[in-house]
């Protein structure tokens, strides 16, 4: 019997240099196996593949009861606030639509960008200490 998880579209910005998409799919990679209850891709905005349109379209015929949209962005602009809800077929500002299934309608949910966080402080003064330590 399968169980049904929740789907997580990580969304990233997408670069001409391949690093960049490597971050988003390693980063989709980690999530997927510290929370196998969620079944996790990735999609971009421009220049790398699966698109965001496509990466949504691959949830289509999957057991999932719920699909979040989370943006691997730090702060708010006009991907966040328009191109992407436009992409997910929500308006400017909305955070809720639905996403038809194969056979039902399911939650979809938009997350905004990491913005002032107290985790990504954390990180920004280990990466200072790890440059220090180069001294």
């Amino acid at each position: 019997m399968r169980m049904t998880k929740t789907g997580l579209l990580l969304v990233g910005h997408g670069s001409k240099k391949e690093y960049n998409k490597l971050l988003i799919s390693k980063t989709a990679e980690l999530i997927a196996e510290k929370h196998p209850d969620y079944l996790v891709k990735c999609g971009f905005m421009e220049f790398n593949e699966p698109s965001i349109k496509e990466s949504l379209e691959m949830f289509r015929n999957e057991d999932v009861n719920s699909i979040a949209v989370v943006p691997l962005f730090l702060a708010r602009g006009v991907h966040i606030d328009e191109d992407i809800p436009g992409i997910l077929g929500l308006d400017s500002g909305q955070k809720k639509g639905t996403f038809s299934l194969a056979n039902k309608e399911i939650p979809l949910v938009y997350a905004d960008p990491i913005g002032p966080n107290p985790l990504l402080a954390d990180l920004m003064l280990e990466n200072a200490k790890a440059a220090l330590n180069m001294i």
